[in-house]
């Protein structure tokens, strides 16, 4: 059965009279050092290759993305390898109301993310909106089959969306996602003190939430509030709001707040934990100096059950890029860190060098090993006609453990669009 689904996606575009056809395909050189022991190396060139394609007949089309990956010269294990990321076909507002989506495609929310094998069905009237979806988790590495166990390997999910009084947004989202259990054998002792092999049969691993959404916004109040609570183990899970007031033209200001609790599937063994919450308070303000320079400063509070640390980040975004310096303290470690970018188009974008330098030191504690980091990040992009651009970046790093580390990216980009 799933191949004839597969089948009828891939054919359809061909037995109708496409109107558009469009798409990228990238072609990506990657290459590295990888140590087989402490005194042996090997360099190792990978090659990516990925493309995105969109047949177009009025309201419908059959969107693709695919990767395949291999090594040139020194192979890995499990090359070569074929990915399939999306394969759906959409109908697009049927009768101005109903958009519907069957196929591999990317699954978007708040508490989960990813792909599914299934139909996604969106009701929009107005300025309001009701969806909702059903479809198996997609098999590991991105393979072209269904999983073969509906049942308790899937993932459901409904949400509403809608807009009220100008300034209001509210949101509500549930989402089921059960994962495949897997069941193995261990050695155990039996009733008579003897070992004996047993099987250990699992139950599905699952995430269970529902989540709210109130927004307000206008031209100097921005609040985003969220709420996500737990349904398998019964508690809040999150609570998180974000406000700017753009107090004038020049100086704004940003306040946060997250409060959570571990994402934990239920059933599993670290469910038996008590990792207890975590509580983050950060503010900051920006400063515009003039059309090229703008000043930036945050400084957030973290709370555990028992420590806390602090955080500070202070920058400077201006037209050629950004300097910035953030510090760390407290429990999660002691941090001195300085980064600076910089890329800039020339000749109307046909050329973009850009540079990136970062040094950091760091340790875990107060009073433990002071380590450092350096990196460097240096690259090019031309792009000599509208539908191609070529991209050379390099990489440095340099630590206790990468030392002297250089990585190169080579990639190609192609777009096309004919219509017929």
């Amino acid at each position: 059965m799933k191949k004839y689904f597969f089948l009828a996606l891939f054919i359809l575009p061909f037995i109708i009279n496409a109107q558009n056809l469009n798409g990228r395909f990238s072609s990506s050189f990657y290459s590295f050092e990888r140590f087989d022991s402490k005194s042996n190396s090997e360099t190792y060139i990978r090659n990516y290759e990925g493309l995105s394609l969109n047949f177009n007949y009025d309201k419908f089309s059959v969107n693709s993305r695919l990767g395949f990956e291999t090594n040139l010269g020194n192979s890995l294990s499990a090359d070569p390898r074929m990915r399939f990321y999306n394969l759906y076909l959409e109908a697009r507002e049927i009768l101005d109301l109903v958009t519907i989506k069957v196929g591999r495609q990317p699954l978007f929310n708040s508490i989960a993310g990813g792909l599914y094998d299934g139909v996604n069905l969106k009701v929009k009237y107005d300025d309001y909106s009701i969806s909702g979806f059903y479809g198996g988790n997609v098999p590991a590495y991105q393979k072209l089959e269904l999983t073969d166990d509906f049942a308790n390997d899937n993932v459901m999910g409904a949400s509403f969306e809608g807009f009220f009084l100008d300034h209001f947004k509210v949101g509500l989202n549930f989402i089921d996602k059960n994962f495949k259990p897997v069941n193995f054998w261990a050695e155990r002792i039996d009733v008579n003190s003897n070992l004996t092999n047993l099987l250990i049969e699992q139950k599905s691993n699952q995430f269970k939430y529902l989540s709210g959404d109130l927004s307000y916004f206008d031209d100097i109040f921005t609040v985003d509030t969220r709420y996500e609570y737990d349904l398998n183990y019964e508690v809040t899970s999150k609570i998180e709001a974000t406000g700017r007031v753009q107090a004038s033209k020049k100086f704004g200001v940003e306040l946060y707040y997250n409060w959570r609790e571990p994402k934990i599937n239920y059933n599993s063994i670290f469910s038996v934990f008590n990792f207890g919450n975590s509580q983050e308070f950060e503010g900051g303000f920006d400063f515009k100096i003039d059309e090229n320079l703008t000043l930036v400063q945050k400084f957030a509070y973290v709370e555990y059950n028992d420590e806390a640390s602090q955080r500070i980040t202070i920058g400077l975004n201006t037209s050629w890029g950004n300097i910035s310096y953030r510090k760390n303290l407290g429990y999660a470690g002691e941090l001195d860190g300085i980064s600076i970018y910089t890329a800039k188009s020339f000749a109307d974008g046909f050329i973009t060098p850009s540079v990136g330098l970062s040094y950091s030191t760091y340790k875990l504690s107060k009073d433990s090993e002071q380590n450092s980091i350096a990196a460097l990040l240096a690259g090019v992009n031309v792009r000599p006609w509208k539908q191609f651009s070529f991209d050379l970046q390099t990489q440095y790093f340099n630590n206790k453990i990468y030392k002297n580390d250089l990585r190169v990216l080579l990639k190609i980009n192609h777009w096309f669009n004919i219509n017929f």
